[in-house]
């Protein structure tokens, strides 16, 4: 995959924080010698924090965010430094950036205690050393890895870029399909193209997966639930592996042989992410649902709902009809994700294959803290149409599960 066309959530995430007019901005524009920020003098210019995409050397693809300053005032500034501190959740490297000239401050102090208790790897920039003397330099003092910088100057820039990269976190080590598929492996992907489908191109998850079993020099197939019966005879041979999506289990699970190995998209993504374990202890709690009982359904992009969108329509329908009461059902999209999850009798998350692993982890850890199920929507489909032990089976990391 072209570095350039790195999708969001396989990007490194860097958070820029720090109080009002300390230069984050500024130290966006000098790091990455582009005019990505707006600059001003006046306090609070950026509001609501900002992505930009691009590739940072040594780093590679990386999201860089701009986000309010932790000093805002007001009902707004309360809401603004909320934003903030949410960021947090998805960030890889945060970079506190403090005014040298001020020092350092009770709210910087706040957040970065706040950063270590979410082991987020940090550097502190204390900006604008071009206006200090020697003696004032020798006295910035913190208990994290610093460095002097000035942002109009130039100063230190490019040895604070290689020390952001020390601060790599470690390689990924959840993988999608890499210790299942082998070369010369055939693997047939099944997915439903209808009105819900993207015009002209397919979903991440589908373009991942496919790309991994071309990465391992597998063969894969690719076709829509009405030709898989027809592309099963016409191989001649058992394909190694049949990947559908969710929402097409019940049908897939009919038309596969029982001695082809079937798993989901969805699945394979709350693996990736490093879910998959919670999610499938979670999907137990269905068995509970009673009338009244709240159900948030979280998904982690924006998109426009069809009118038989899979998250807010079919969903809830399947999950009535299985339990035969009536749940409430909420929904959040994107960046939300409640705090507080002690009203909810079970949380169903989307495969999240627009949320960077951090912000999974962060959501899966809220709902595990509060002791809330929580399970994602290839493991309740799974479980709903009774297929969740063969849908897992697959997967080496579960054989000790499923004996």
């Amino acid at each position: 995959m072209s570095l350039n066309t790195a999708p969001s959530c396989e990007r490194i995430h860097i958070g820029i924080f720090g109080k009002r007019n300390a230069g984050k901005s500024s130290l966006i524009n000098a790091i990455t010698s582009q005019d990505l920020a707006i600059v001003s003098a006046y306090k609070g210019t950026t509001t609501d924090p900002v992505f930009k995409a691009m590739e940072l050397l040594p780093l590679g693809p990386v999201m860089i965010i701009d986000t309010p300053g932790i000093d805002d005032e007001g009902e707004l500034g309360e809401q603004r430094i909320k934003k903030a501190y949410q960021i947090l959740n998805k960030t890889d490297i945060a970079i506190l950036v403090i005014d040298a000239i001020v020092g350092i401050s009770a709210e910087d102090l706040k957040l970065l205690d706040l950063i270590q208790d979410k082991k987020v790897p940090v550097i502190i920039a204390f900006n604008k050393c071009d206006l200090l003397t020697d003696a004032e330099l020798d006295n910035l003092h913190a208990s994290v890895p610093h460095m002097p910088v000035s942002a109009a100057n130039g100063e230190n820039i490019y040895e604070f870029r290689k020390a952001i990269a020390n601060l790599l976190p470690e390689e990924k080590t959840t993988i999608l399909l890499d210790d299942i598929v082998n070369q010369g492996d055939i693997v047939i992907l099944v997915t439903p193209i209808d009105e819900s489908a993207p015009k002209g191109r397919m979903i991440l998850p589908q373009q991942q997966v496919l790309r991994n079993v071309i990465d391992n020099k597998g063969i894969a197939v690719v076709v829509q639930v009405e030709e898989l019966a027809d592309a099963l005879q016409k191989l001649g041979c058992k394909p190694r592996l049949v990947v559908t999506d969710s929402q097409a289990f019940s049908t897939v699970a009919k038309i596969v042989p029982e001695d082809i190995p079937l798993t989901s998209f969805s699945i394979l993504m709350a693996r990736y992410k490093g879910s998959l374990m919670n999610s499938i202890k979670g999907v137990k709690a269905l068995e509970e649902i009673k009338d009244g009982d709240k159900i948030l359904v979280s998904e982690g992009c924006t998109h426009h709902r069809q009118c038989n969108d899979i998250g807010s329509v079919k969903l809830p329908n399947w999950i009535r009809g299985y339990t035969k009461a009536e749940p409430v059902f909420e929904f959040t999209s994107g960046t939300e994700f409640p705090l507080d999850l002690t009203s909810y009798k079970l949380v169903i998350h989307c495969g999240a294959c627009m949320l960077n692993e951090r912000e999974v982890i962060y959501r899966t850890r809220c709902a595990e803290v509060q002791d809330i199920p929580l399970t994602n929507y290839g493991i309740i489909i799974a479980y709903m149409n009774g297929i969740l032990a063969r849908s897992i089976a697959p997967l080496p990391e579960l054989a000790d599960i499923l004996k």
